[in-house]
């Protein structure tokens, strides 16, 4: 039986599901979900990420995290955890470039938080032999008793969200459920209440929030601010509120209806960044701007950081020009991709110290 036809029998159960709830079951599914059994990175896979781009991405986080460490005053211990870290790339370049800071891999204990099992297992042969690296399914397992600094990189397109649209009779939450064929269709649910400055929004409109987006931004907040410490986060979304459906499926590098292929493509949405940040401010953390990936990245020196590399390697300089370009122009990954920061009260935080 596969994961659509349990999909359509806990359906005909118990009525149409959430979408954070679809969500869920085609991500996390322990027999059929996407995460869970066959996620595809890279150029042969079905999405490739930053880190796969090129080694400057995570070579800048590795800067951050070592530069976050020498403004916290060279704490002699502090947990260095990347949240869904996987093939495992992002973090051993930054491990690389991290060596720059005397000291810093010294105190660092590396914590990878990670949920799939055969992305585990990637990463393992990554971190094969670093004695330090440990691995959890859970943040919250992370030991809360040195300062944080915590890296993540496409991790929150991935909570699970819910979504309204308005229709002729106010707004309803939207719900996955049976089509006449059988298939899987959307269909307005119970009423809501309208979301905040958008009850005037034209008929059909779509609105999305995360419960879980929102828990993680709380925990994060909330974390750092008795820890002490910094987080980063990398990902597609918005930098202020707005409307619309978002929620995307990938296979094979290429769009298709998130309801087609439970648990063959990933599902994804845009972050809503505002939200989050102010999760986490609630929560007792100072939050900084939302940056763009391109700002952020130039403000932290992947510039010079290309043009070094195209020094050593002239036969490869068109070559890394093209990845400089994927990761920060504007019509690329470097507007649509935002960067944003947690972090503790009174900490000036590298590469968000300016707004552009």
């Amino acid at each position: 039986m596969t994961l659509l036809d349990r999909v359509r029998g806990l359906i005909a159960r118990e009525g149409p599901l959430s979408v954070a709830r679809y969500m869920d079951i085609c991500l996390h599914d322990p027999e059929e979900g996407y995460y869970a059994t066959r996620p595809r990175l890279g150029e042969a896979g079905d999405f490739i990420t930053a880190p796969l781009v090129s080694q400057m991405f995570g070579e800048i986080l590795g800067l951050w995290a070592a530069e976050v460490w020498i403004r916290l005053g060279r704490p002699e211990r502090v947990r260095l955890v990347e949240l869904g870290p996987g093939h495992g790339v992002m973090l051993g370049d930054a491990l690389r470039a991290a060596k720059l800071a005397s000291g810093f891999l010294e105190a660092s204990e590396v914590w990878l938080v990670e949920t799939s099992a055969p992305l585990r297992q990637r990463q393992a042969t990554v971190f094969q032999g670093a004695a330090r690296a440990q691995w959890t399914a859970r943040l919250e397992d992370v030991p809360a008793d040195a300062p944080l600094i915590l890296l993540a990189n496409e991790f929150l397109d991935c909570l699970p969200i819910r979504q309204a649209v308005r229709t002729a009779d106010g707004w309803r939450e939207r719900r996955v459920g049976l089509a006449s064929d059988g298939g899987l269709a959307f269909s307005p649910a119970e009423p809501i209440t309208p979301p905040d400055g958008l009850a005037r929004l034209p008929l059909g409109t779509v609105v999305e929030w995360s419960d879980a987006l929102n828990r993680v931004g709380a925990m994060i907040g909330a974390l750092l601010a008795k820890t002490g410490g910094a987080a980063v986060f990398i990902d597609y979304g918005r930098d202020e509120p707005g409307a619309g459906d978002t929620l995307q499926a990938l296979r094979g590098h290429r769009k298709e209806s998130p309801l087609a292929n439970p648990g063959q493509a990933d599902l994804t949405a845009h972050v809503d960044f505002p939200a989050f940040l102010a999760a986490a401010q609630a929560a007792g953390a100072a939050v900084g701007p939302i940056r763009t990936q391109g700002a952020f990245l130039n403000d932290m020196g992947v510039g010079v950081r290309a043009a070094a590399l195209a020094k050593a390697r002239p036969d490869r300089a068109t070559s890394i020009q093209r990845q400089l370009d994927r990761l920060s122009a504007p019509d690329q990954m470097g507007v649509l991709f935002k960067a944003a920061v947690v972090h503790q009260p009174g900490l000036r935080v590298p590469g968000f110290e300016t707004v552009s």
